[in-house]
């Protein structure tokens, strides 16, 4: 079933292929875009929605490949067809992260089945997007003394240990691992950990101390 905050971009330079697409998933239900070119695609503002992209490999001018490279950060699904697809080509495209490479003329079913998988992934990339996002904010409420403890504790160190490289007292680490968790809203010091994962926090001094 059709989300209204779902959206299919389409971009072929054959007018006949976008006619088509279009047509087909529209009358699957979905709300489908089409551009002419990667350039009209690119430079087109697009709606704050859930939505993966249909893109033919070769076309003049921009190619797809060169497309997905802008758009690999865009939270984008890209699915590649091409009349003329070649191993090398596929192989990029695949590495690059495309959905999948599906060869014209396409098939109805087919089609449908991986632009439902696009928007899955397009769902759960845009909730990891989200989670970083209030995760990153979260962090950034700690102060820089609990951003320079947080790393020490996730890394496993006990209290003592990370009051010896800090310089401070066992205490006030006991008093900064509590606001810390707080702040994290971390129900459980190994949630803790997992959130010190996520943000990839610089250890290298912890190494040091443990040699």
């Amino acid at each position: 079933m059709k989300s209204a905050s779902e959206v299919v971009y389409v971009v072929d330079d054959d007018r006949r292929v976008r006619e088509a697409l279009t047509s087909l998933l529209r009358a699957n239900g979905r709300d489908a875009r089409a551009f002419d070119s990667g350039r009209e695609f690119l430079e087109t503002p697009r709606q704050n929605v859930i939505s993966c992209l249909i893109l033919d490999l070769r076309m003049p001018g921009m190619s797809g490949l060169e497309v997905q490279k802008l758009v690999r950060d865009s939270q984008i699904p890209v699915i590649f067809i091409t009349g003329k697809g070649d191993v090398p080509s596929t192989v990029l495209a695949m590495k690059g992260g495309a959905v999948d490479f599906l060869t014209k003329p396409l098939d109805e079913d087919e089609l449908m089945r991986v632009v439902a998988a696009a928007l899955a992934r397009a769902h759960v990339l845009r909730k990891e997007a989200e989670d970083a996002a209030m995760l990153h904010a979260l962090y950034q409420t700690l102060t820089p003394r609990e951003q320079e403890l947080l790393p020490l504790l996730a890394s496993g160190l006990l209290n003592k240990q990370a009051a010896a490289v800090l310089g401070i007292t066992e205490y006030t680490v006991q008093v900064h691992r509590g606001h810390i968790m707080r702040k994290m809203r971390a129900d459980s010091f190994a949630t803790l950990v997992r959130q010190a994962g996520k943000l990839q926090l610089e250890t290298s001094p912890i190494t040091t101390f443990c040699a």
